[in-house]
């Protein structure tokens, strides 16, 4: 069976109590978090209230599977930066969220945050994909010390100039070369791509630690065109176990009916799949 979670930027100006109260009720399983909606920096939201956060979760039965939008809303960080400063700064706050995760009871980053991790100016794509392994080189010691692994998350060429495809993401994971490195899957991201998701499900799933479940058209799955049906069947003839993370940019109707109908729509798919 899938397990289930959703990112809580979905329910925007609730508390995480609140959150975690209706995640739990609509049936999921696991929440996964962006660092601003705890606070500004993560380094702010200190080891105890860390600690109050995973004790909500766990009180309602819910596992903080990790983070995203790592670095959305941030200043002075820069993935692919051509100044070596700004690599070694950006590192050290990767290193600081992925204890943050740790603290919290999770286990995943995702790597997206397109505004962070723009090719630098005059600077080539080859170029930034250098400068973005010699950022992610800095973390690896803390991702193997917390049990946390960051997963590359390609995106569309409208959202991001840098990872536009799943083949670009390997690109990065295979030069780090190490276990804490993965790849996230996208449906929205993927359906950018001119090969079927399925498929792209079916050639990545080995290196694949993290999938976000939404449409090509930026809300939950089911409010779309997006037939999950055969991702689905992908995923299970793939032996992916990892979660399935409902990730929406448009909030419409609400925060409710958005996580209770994704979620129903997930189950139904999930039921048609050949075992």
């Amino acid at each position: 069976m899938m397990k289930y979670a959703i990112c809580n930027e979905t329910f925007e100006g609730w508390d995480h109590q609140r959150v975690c109260a209706c995640v739990a009720a609509l049936g999921y399983q696991g929440l996964e978090l962006a660092p601003f909606t705890l606070a500004p920096r993560i380094n702010e939201v200190s080891r105890e209230q860390r600690r109050e956060l995973r004790k909500q979760a766990e009180e309602q039965g819910l596992t903080i599977l990790g983070l995203h939008w790592l670095l959305a809303k941030t200043e002075g960080f820069h993935l692919t930066s051509d100044d070596p400063h700004v690599r070694a700064r950006t590192a050290s706050y990767l290193r600081e969220l992925a204890c943050c995760c740790q603290d919290l009871g999770g286990t995943i980053l995702v790597l997206g945050s397109p505004a962070q991790r723009r090719i630098p100016a005059g600077a080539t794509r080859v170029q930034a994909v250098d400068y973005a392994v010699d950022t992610l080189d800095q973390i690896l010691p803390t991702l193997s010390e917390c049990k946390v692994r960051l997963c590359v998350e390609p995106l569309s060429p409208r959202e991001a100039d840098f990872i536009n495809t799943c083949a670009e993401g390997m690109e990065i994971v295979r030069r780090l070369n190490h276990p804490q490195i993965g790849l996230h899957l996208d449906v929205k991201a993927m359906s950018s791509e001119t090969t079927p998701v399925p498929e792209l499900i079916r050639a990545y799933a080995a290196h694949t630690g993290h999938f976000h479940a939404n449409d090509s058209n930026m809300r939950g799955p089911g409010f779309g065109e997006v037939d999950f049906v055969p991702i689905f069947q992908a995923l299970h003839d793939s032996g992916y176990t990892g979660w399935v993370s409902v990730e929406v940019f448009d909030y419409k109707p609400d925060p409710e009916t958005i996580a209770r109908e994704s979620l129903r729509y997930m189950k139904e798919c999930e039921a048609r799949i050949q075992a």
